[in-house]
């Protein structure tokens, strides 16, 4: 009698199993070619955006610089220009808060989460420093919307960036709370990254914005 033989099985390779002690499996990395296969592209996204911002705010410069050039009386009747002394002591806290937030992200990338947190509300308090400072001046303004193109111009600029700040204010506090949940390890990049990069951007474009209506001043 003729005897079949039987195939041999081959046990399964080790390297084809899971380690257990191994790191955790990316949730996107399921998907084959899906999200785990590509590159993540949010940073370059948010870079677009605030490169798109940045041409908004732009035309807004160069609008507002023709009008003041060419226009043959700048100032409404009644107002003999701007007080620089208190818009001044605001800039300075705006920008020194770019200092501020930078040591911010130093200390997230040192892995002090208190540290971090302590930075970062100062930060969120300079905000809010220039933000109410912006307000008072507003205030005391011998102008308003309607005073021509000066006045229109002079609230749409500080009205926009201001706005910008608001928009930093609040995603810097919802990373704060976010970083106060138990349990939980704020991620070191996109997150603080993005708003830190925000954050630098309204400081610039509000140097530039003070340069064209505080320092370049005529009647």
């Amino acid at each position: 009698m003729t005897s079949l033989s039987q195939p041999a099985v081959t046990p399964p390779s080790t390297s084809a199993l899971p380690d257990p002690n191994g790191p955790e499996l990316d949730p996107g990395a399921s998907h084959g070619h899906g999200h785990g296969a590509h590159a993540d592209h949010t940073m370059t996204g948010f870079v677009i955006f605030l490169a798109s911002e940045s041409l908004i705010f732009l035309a807004l410069f160069v609008g507002y610089a023709v009008y003041k050039s060419s226009a043959p009386l700048w100032l409404p009747a009644g107002v003999e220009g701007l007080e620089v002394r208190e818009p001044l002591i605001n800039t300075v806290v705006l920008v020194s808060s770019s200092l501020v937030i930078w040591l911010a992200e130093r200390a997230l990338h040192r892995q002090r989460l208190g540290e971090f947190r302590a930075w970062w509300l100062l930060t969120m308090a300079m905000g809010t420093y220039f933000v109410v400072g912006q307000a008072i001046e507003w205030q005391h303004l011998s102008f308003g919307l309607a005073s021509g193109v000066f006045g229109a111009s002079f609230y749409l600029l500080t009205g926009f960036h201001g706005l910008h700040v608001v928009t930093g204010l609040a995603l810097m506090a919802f990373l704060l709370v976010r970083s106060l949940r138990p349990g939980l390890v704020l991620p070191e990049g996109k997150g603080v990254l993005a708003v830190s990069l925000f954050w630098h951007f309204v400081d610039v474009i509000w140097v530039v914005l003070f340069v064209l209506t505080y320092v370049w001043q005529r009647r």
